[in-house]
C-alpha cells in the first residue's frame, strides 16, 4: 500500500516557558495520518493545539518528540508538498488580487507571462476573473478569502492545510466558501504548467503543459463541528490542554458529492453530530473549566 500523504508519528510539541514559569506542552503523543486524497478534519476546545498540529505538519514547528513523514519520507525543514490556507489575512495589501494570486508561481520561478496566465485561470475557478486588477481592500471578506483560496491551490500542492480559513465569515458567505472547496477538491482538472514544483519527498510533478486529476489530501483545523461533518471523511477530536491527545475519530460516511447545507438535514449527519458531540462536549467543557480557573 501507499504510504499515507502526510503523518504525525507519536508527535508532541512544548514549548520553552519565561523564566520562573513551568515549561508548556500544547500537544502529547499525537498520531495522525491523512491518506492521499483524504480529508480530515480535527476539531477540539480552545487552546487545545490544532493549529500546532498544523504547523507541525507544515514544517513550521518541529516536533520536540516524534515525526513527521510526506509521502513516507521524514519531513526535514519546509513542507513543499503542502499549500497553508491561514486563518489570518494574508494576502499583500499591496498586490492586486492577480498579482497574490502569482505571487508564489514567481516565487518558484515561473516566467511572469505563465504565472499571470494560471493564476488568471484560478481567479475564473473562484469566481473572481473580473476582480484581478481589484487590491485587497477593495474586495469583501468573502471575495478575499477566495483569492487565498486560489492562492493557496494555483501551486497545486498534494497537501492542503486549513487552519480555520472561514471563521470570521458570515454564515451565507461560509457556506458558499465551503461548498466551493469541496467543488475544487472532488477531482476537477487542475493545470499543473508553470507550478515549477521544487524538489521533495513523494512522486513527481506532472511535466508542464500537462493537466491532470487530482484529490488532494486536506488536514481541515476548525472549531465548527457542522462544518467538520460536513466537509469531511474522518473527524478526529483532540482532548483539551495542555497535553491534548486524540481522544476520538470518527469515519463520515455520508454520501458525496455533497451541499453543506443541505447535508445537515440528513438523518446520519444528525447521529453524527451527536455521537461526535458526546465526546467532543466533555472535553470542550474541560477546557472551559481552565479558562476560568486561570481567569
Amino acid at each position: 500500500m501507499s504510504p499515507p500523504a502526510l503523518s504525525l508519528e507519536g508527535v508532541s510539541c512544548t514549548f520553552a516557558a519565561r523564566e520562573g514559569a513551568p515549561v508548556f506542552t500544547a500537544v502529547r503523543d499525537v498520531t495522525l495520518a491523512v491518506a492521499a486524497g483524504e480529508f480530515v478534519a480535527v476539531v477540539g476546545p480552545t487552546g487545545c493545539g490544532k493549529s500546532t498540529l498544523l504547523n507541525m505538519a507544515a514544517g513550521l514547528l518541529e516536533p520536540s518528540t516524534g515525526g513527521v513523514r510526506v509521502f513516507g519520507e521524514p519531513l526535514a525543514g519546509l513542507n513543499r508538498r503542502a499549500g497553508y490556507m491561514f486563518q489570518a489575512e494574508s494576502l499583500m495589501p499591496w498586490r492586486t488580487a492577480l498579482g497574490n494570486v502569482m505571487a508564489g508561481l514567481s516565487f518558484r520561478g515561473a516566467s511572469e507571462a505563465d504565472a499571470r496566465a494560471l493564476a488568471a485561470q484560478w481567479l475564473q475557478r473562484v469566481g473572481l476573473a473580473a476582480f484581478g486588477d481589484r487590491y485587497p481592500h477593495q474586495l469583501s471578506g468573502g471575495m478575499r478569502k477566495r483569492v487565498s483560496l486560489a492562492q493557496t491551490l494555483v501551486l497545486d500542492p498534494d497537501i492542503i492545510l486549513m487552519d480555520e480559513p472561514f471563521s470570521a465569515l458570515d454564515v451565507q458567505t461560509r457556506q458558499l466558501m465551503e461548498n466551493e472547496v469541496l467543488e475544487l477538491w472532488q477531482g476537477l482538472p487542475v493545470s499543473s504548467a508553470a507550478t515549477a514544483r521544487p524538489a521533495g519527498p513523494g512522486p513527481a510533478a506532472a511535466g508542464s503543459g500537462a493537466s491532470r486529476v487530482a484529490r488532494k489530501a486536506v488536514l481541515f483545523i476548525t472549531h465548527d463541528l457542522d462544518e467538520a461533518i460536513a466537509l469531511s471523511d474522518r473527524v478526529v477530536i483532540l482532548s483539551a490542554g495542555p497535553g491534548s491527545r486524540v481522544v476520538g475519530e470518527f469515519r463520515i460516511d455520508l454520501a458525496r458529492p455533497r451541499d453543506v447545507a443541505e447535508v445537515r438535514t440528513d438523518p446520519r449527519f444528525v447521529e453524527l453530530h451527536k455521537a461526535i458531540w458526546d465526546v467532543l462536549r466533555e472535553e470542550v467543557l474541560a477546557g472551559y473549566q481552565q479558562q476560568l480557573a486561570k481567569a
